[in-house]
């Protein structure tokens, strides 16, 4: 047999065992694949099965103790504007930090007559909004709010008490600055959180 014959028939075996080896190859990858693909879509529903979202829970509100009536020397005087037809003051000894993100304070407001009214508020940073639990009586007890509600803040010119305390000493956005300390040290300076924020 002729030596160009014998390559000839070599080639078409060499081509045939190639040509199967090709075949294995890409079956065996698109077995690979199909594998690949079963897991991927297995695992996500898997995970969602144990998954548990804790930041979707509903905001609760715990239950405010009312405070002992302010003290004439633990009230601290805050400045709410120009045009304010008052003078506020918060209880240092009442001002705290609830677990459910709530400042709650005794407010005590004096008009330029010299009457004086007495509250026990809330403010809550992450909705803007505030809260008034319980108002004082001339006999050192409360008695609970009928407007026991929350309600927005109101950003107004005259009287702007619940806006001042927000913006100026309790929180930055919706998120509460600091804590009970740092507030009160803010107030007994004056400096507000807009100062420190230009310094």
């Amino acid at each position: 047999m002729p030596m160009k014959l014998l390559l000839e028939k070599a080639n078409l075996k060499m081509n045939k065992f190639f040509l199967s080896s090709r075949k294995l190859g890409q079956a065996l990858f698109g077995l690979t694949l199909f594998a690949m693909t079963q897991i991927s879509i297995a695992q996500p529903v898997e995970f969602n099965k144990n998954y548990k979202d804790d930041e979707v829970k509903p905001w609760e509100e715990i239950e405010a103790e009312l405070p002992l009536a302010p003290k004439a020397e633990d009230l601290l005087h805050f400045y709410v504007g120009p045009t304010a037809t008052q003078k506020f003051s918060v209880d240092a000894k009442s001002l705290s930090i609830g677990k459910d993100g709530v400042v709650r304070y005794t407010l005590v407001a004096v008009s330029s007559g010299g009457a004086k009214n007495i509250s026990f508020e809330g403010i809550r940073c992450a909705s803007f909004e505030k809260k008034i639990y319980a108002l004082g009586r001339e006999d050192g007890t409360w008695a609970r709010s009928r407007r026991d509600q929350w309600e927005g803040i109101v950003r107004s010119k005259v009287n702007r008490q619940h806006a001042a305390l927000a913006l100026d000493y309790f929180c930055s956005g919706l998120t509460i600055m600091g804590n009970e300390k740092d507030m009160l040290q803010r107030i007994k300076s004056g400096k507000t959180l807009l100062d420190d924020q230009l310094r």
